[in-house]
């Protein structure tokens, strides 16, 4: 401790010693602590233990951590830079348990500490990750190591930003992380297979592979926990990779990656876990990473029927759904927890179900079946029912202003955009949102571009019930007799509707109400005075 501070200390308050002190104290044991490090191996695991806790303090670790310490942990973590160290040491690991707590370190002071986050940025810490990664296929490389990899991989990625594009084009790491994936889903496929314990197949074959080479029937990964919870540090690192980067234009190199990447989380989709919740877990990242994929990447989400099956629900135009049914049974449970909490995240889901809905025919058409099937009762309102439309229809009008969209939206293209389709599931009413915002008011169709065959042939039920059902509510209802209106003579009823138009200026001028019209674009405009719309009414007449 240097005079200065010494000097601090005899004139500052009793909170502000008691801060400078036990800072001094951490700094001299950490100190003490990355000494010993390098003095006494059998002691290394207990001194990053201490140095580990010491980590998740987030005050003035900037100040007792140093660029040196960072680089011992880093050296420690097996995480050089150079080809060759990895070559020679890393495959076959002298105490993984040094590495692993080492890397614990790590991913403590990259969360917590700016400047281990800049420092780890840019030591050597991520290439040596990258080439690790070359080493995953060795059976004898703990599961640990591998894990807390693609932790501090992801915390680095998501704090420092600036090092993505490094990540992805200079160290080719979406190419290397899909291999990691790739090589979970087919261990675990080699290892079930020897042990005669793989669960169900599925048709694996991509639509752009070799036209001399069909789909083949693949056995459907079973992942453990630690499988998982690899995997999904995996899927972590490739969302902040992919998270705001170009769609469209792609060159041709890009698209087979984005287009390989979608084939995996299709294989992804379609797995089993040993634990049910690790399941819904998998599937949540893997649809929020869906969210970043280019629309013509969806298409890895189908893939060619081997066999026809005609009791199979999931087959559809000569198409293997099943990767679309799993997203569509996860939308399901989400909404079923929204439906109770409005706690559960709804939009990664819904927007990938919206962009898959519009750039694919067959995907759009195959949801529709299952989301809105032909209408058959017409007893209740379309937000009414425990299915998964009454649900959604629900969720039009829902608080959550996102949530209300992205769901008006997926419905909107189920509908191929077209308003009075539209209207018919969902009522006039849960529509009139979505309506206003697209100008539709009126009715008409979107902007969507969808081929001009029909797929929507009404029911016996809805066309002998069609004149009775109310457009605005969605629902078959008896016309009730208006007893005030129908005894009234015609100049009764104009003076009725004047004092209902004074009471609505009043309310307007008061600023209580603010009365609006339907524009030419077909989107409401706020009115002067509420005898414009008498005006239009004439207009409309006429």
């Amino acid at each position: 401790m240097d005079e200065i501070t010494v000097n601090k200390l005899e004139k500052c308050s009793e909170n502000e010693f008691v801060d400078c002190i036990e800072n001094f104290n951490k700094k001299r044991l950490i100190s003490l602590l990355f000494s010993r490090l390098s003095q006494w191996p059998d002691g290394r695991i207990s001194c990053l233990e201490a140095i580990r806790i010491l980590g998740r303090d987030k005050v003035n670790l900037d100040q007792l951590f140093t660029r040196e310490n960072l680089g011992t942990l880093v050296n420690l973590a097996g995480l050089v830079a150079e080809e060759e160290e990895i070559a020679n040491h890393c495959t076959s690991v002298s105490d993984p348990r040094v590495i692993i707590e080492a890397q614990k370190c790590l991913c403590n002071l990259i969360y917590n500490c700016s400047l281990a986050q800049k420092t780890c940025s840019n030591n050597g810490c991520v290439e040596g990750i990258l080439l690790r990664l070359r080493t995953y296929k060795d059976p004898n490389l703990p599961h640990e190591i591998k894990f807390f990899d693609m932790r501090m991989l992801f915390l680095l990625t998501a704090l420092c930003a600036e090092i993505r594009p490094k990540v992805r084009d200079q160290l080719h790491g979406l190419t290397y992380l899909m291999e990691v994936l790739d090589l979970i889903l087919k261990d675990n496929v080699s290892k079930n297979s020897a042990s005669g314990t793989g669960r169900r197949t599925f048709n694996k074959g991509s639509r752009r592979g070799k036209s001399n080479q069909g789909p083949e029937v693949c056995t459907a990964p079973c992942l453990s926990d630690e499988e998982v919870d690899t995997a999904v540090e995996v899927l972590k690192v490739l969302f902040n990779l992919t998270v705001n980067t170009e769609k469209f234009n792609l060159e041709e190199e890009e698209e087979a990656h984005y287009l390989r990447l979608v084939s995996i989380l299709h294989d992804i989709l379609l797995s089993d876990t040993k634990n049910p919740e690790k399941r819904d877990v998998l599937q949540s990242h893997t649809v929020d990473l869906l969210t970043n994929m280019p629309v013509s990447s969806y298409e890895e989400l189908m893939t060619p029927v081997v066999k026809m099956d005609e009791d199979n629900p999931n087959i559809f135009e000569g198409m293997d759904m099943e990767a679309v049914h799993v997203l569509l049974q996860f939308l399901e449970r989400r909404v079923e927890k929204t439906y109770k909490t409005y706690r559960e995240p709804l939009s990664p889901i819904l927007t990938t179900l919206v962009e898959c809905s519009h750039a694919h025919s067959t995907i759009r058409k195959f949801l529709k079946k299952k989301v809105l099937p032909p209408l058959k009762d017409f007893s209740q309102r379309p937000e009414e029912g425990t299915a998964l439309r009454n649900r959604l229809v629900k969720l039009m009008t829902s608080p959550a202003f996102d949530v209300k969209e992205l769901v008006a939206d997926f419905l909107f293209v189920l509908c191929k955009e077209n308003v009075t389709r539209l209207i018919k599931y969902t009522g006039y009413g849960n529509a009139a949102g979505l309506l206003a915002k697209r100008g539709l008011m009126l009715g008409g169709n979107g902007d969507g571009n969808y081929s001009s065959d029909s797929e929507d042939s009404d029911t016996e039920e809805y066309i002998k019930m069609r004149d009775k059902i109310n457009p605005v509510v969605g629902c078959y209802q008896e016309r009730k007799p208006n007893h005030h209106l129908d005894d009234l003579t015609e100049e009764q009823r104009e003076y009725e509707a004047m004092q209902l138009v004074d009471m609505m200026d009043k309310l307007a001028r008061e600023g209580s109400i603010r009365p609006m019209r339907i524009g030419e674009d077909g989107k409401p405009i706020a009115i002067d005075h509420i005898l414009e719309m008498r005006e239009d009414l004439f207009k409309n007449k006429d």
